[in-house]
């Protein structure tokens, strides 16, 4: 790491990067490996890989205990579990979702040709805005998929106000949220289901996976059912499924992470402070707040640029960051609503979603979690600082034509 004394020296226009290793947004959390190893080793004796085995319900049990909820049903990934819930829960028609999330919340659904209306945002908290959801109900709405953005919960009685009059379904996308809370609870039991990932990116991993939470017992069986082909026993298959089951080998991995958890949320915190503080009085750049008095996983690290008082654009800074091997991220850049084949369905969409369109113009995400170092996070402010005190002579090179690094 180096710091940067002219314009010169950014990589950008030629100098060295600052970093000899890219920081990465999401790079996995790792707990203990010899407890891993020792829980894989366990597993090949058995010779039980798959198919519901002893670590899978071991993993179900301690994850619905953790969240306070009746059932945890695990799954192979978070986007298999989230169409699981969609058609376990009789999902149709439309279904009200934000368009500012990861594509996969309206993939599940176009999947099962179940048409997401995009909904727009609060701009303040980037989760799904209650009165712009009335505004989008039609007769053939029978849903809301709210998404706790950040890990930061929805208006979640808002719209449970709204489902109950309307006679909707309510569930929500919670595979930011593992940790987090609403309203002093745990984000997990709230609506008929909540959808967990444990992606190699999220606070807690198993390889790759996810889980659905819920409180309904007829619910919880029904998913069981769908994510194993529907089969009830031997030879048994009472309802039409597919595979959606997690393996041994990825609930060895959660079970390790799970009881790493509150380190790796320290971790994340304590980066985070390093960030809030490095970046305290940079004009143009607006750190996300978490909520207080809420728990936070702080998994992830948001500002926000105003390009008129950072002196120049998100993706500039974007740009300038890669170059010195900080791989920031543009989240969830263009909306969904902006990406194929919505955007052919549905071409006119951003006019109805002005709040979504901003967020998703100005938003970085930056590299925390245990592989990054607060020694790293200072220097990575130190670098937005400098790019921000000289903004608009980098803005200036970079429209005259200087060399720009490649995001992809």
């Amino acid at each position: 790491m180096s710091g940067k004394r002219s314009l010169d020296e950014l990589a950008l226009f030629g100098g060295d990067p600052s970093f000899g290793e890219p920081l990465h947004v999401g790079r996995p959390n790792i707990g203990p490996k010899e407890l891993v190893l020792e829980r894989l080793s366990e597993m090949l004796d058995r010779r039980w890989l798959t198919n519901a085995g002893p670590l899978v319900r071991e993993f179900e049990g301690r994850l619905a205990s953790y969240l306070g909820v009746r059932h945890c049903v695990a799954m192979c990934n978070a986007t298999v579990a989230l169409e699981i819930a969609i058609r376990a829960l009789g999902l149709e028609g439309e279904v009200i979702v934000p368009s500012y999330t990861f594509v996969a919340t309206a993939h599940a659904l176009q999947w099962q040709e179940i048409t997401p209306v995009f909904c727009d945002i609060d701009p303040l908290t980037h989760t799904i805005d209650p009165l712009r959801v009335e505004a989008m109900l039609t007769p053939r709405t029978t849903g809301i998929i709210g998404v706790h953005t950040w890990g930061r919960a929805c208006d979640v009685e808002a719209l449970a106000e709204i489902a109950c009059r309307r006679g909707l379904r309510l569930m929500f996308d919670a595979a930011h949220a593992l940790g987090c809370t609403c309203h002093g609870r745990r984000i997990g039991s709230f609506g008929q289901a909540e959808v967990f990932s444990f992606h190699a990116t999220k606070v807690l991993n198993t390889f790759e996976g996810g889980a659905v939470a819920t409180n309904d017992d007829d619910l919880a069986n029904k998913m069981r059912l769908m994510k194993n082909f529907g089969f009830a026993g031997y030879d048994k298959v009472i309802y039409i499924g597919t595979n959606g089951k997690m393996n041994e080998a990825a609930a060895a991995m959660g079970l390790v992470g799970l009881d790493a958890l509150p380190h790796f949320i320290e971790r994340n915190r304590q980066n985070h402070d390093a960030y809030r503080s490095g970046l305290a009085g940079v004009p143009g750049i607006r750190l996300l707040k978490q909520l207080e008095g809420e728990d936070s996983n702080f998994h992830y690290v948001v500002i926000a640029i105003d390009q008129e008082a950072a002196g120049l654009s998100r993706d500039q800074l974007v740009d300038l960051l890669w170059a010195e091997r900080v791989l920031a991220r543009r989240y969830f850049f263009p909306g969904c609503h902006r990406m194929e084949p919505y955007r052919s369905y549905y071409p006119h969409a951003g006019l109805l979603l002005p709040h979504t369109e901003e967020v998703a113009g100005r938003v970085i995400v930056l590299p925390t979690g245990t592989a990054v170092s607060t020694d790293e996070v200072e220097a990575v402010c130190a670098l937005i600082r400098f790019a921000v005190a000289r903004g608009r002579d980098v803005a200036q090179r970079l429209n005259a034509g200087g060399s720009v690094t490649s995001r992809h």
